[in-house]
């Protein structure tokens, strides 16, 4: 359980914030809303169709599902500490494997290739693209600041 080479997992629509921290940490996350999933059963069914574990704040949408996570938790720092104890991995990788806004695979910027002005140059900074949306990430401030979180698990 909990490894986020091999763990697919679907978390419901009060999970969103928590969604972009599994990415980081490399779990292949979806995430409902994301897919315009909001009545109970759809959820349900995505999660059986795909195979993922459902992760929700909703006992009962958790009782339908056999392998269902529960969390009880509002705040994604204590949600974090409830899936470590549930024996999930809970750190940064060395590289980005998935996009933090639409979870498919990222590939790494070439040093020659221009980024979008938000995004460093590629030859200073180790720069990721997403596949699917384009979205660029490097380890910025942001990526520490999870690190941190995470650590403090």
């Amino acid at each position: 359980m909990g490894d986020p080479t091999t763990e697919q997992l679907l978390l419901d629509t009060m999970l969103g914030k928590l969604a972009t921290y599994l990415r980081m940490c490399g779990y292949d996350t979806a995430y409902a809303l994301d897919d315009g999933l909001e009545a109970d059963d759809a959820v349900l069914a995505r999660s059986r169709e795909s195979g993922r574990t459902l992760v929700t704040r909703d006992r009962q949408l958790a009782r339908r599902a056999p392998d269902a996570v529960l969390l009880t938790e509002r705040e994604v720092d204590d949600q974090l500490r409830e899936l470590s104890a549930a024996g999930y991995a809970l750190e940064l990788a060395d590289e980005p494997a998935r996009c933090g806004v639409c979870n498919s695979p990222v590939e790494r910027v070439a040093a020659d290739e221009r980024t979008p002005e938000y995004a460093p140059d590629p030859g200073e900074t180790a720069v990721w693209r997403c596949v699917t949306c384009g979205q660029h990430f490097w380890k910025g401030s942001h990526w520490d600041d999870v690190g941190e979180t995470l650590a403090s698990l």
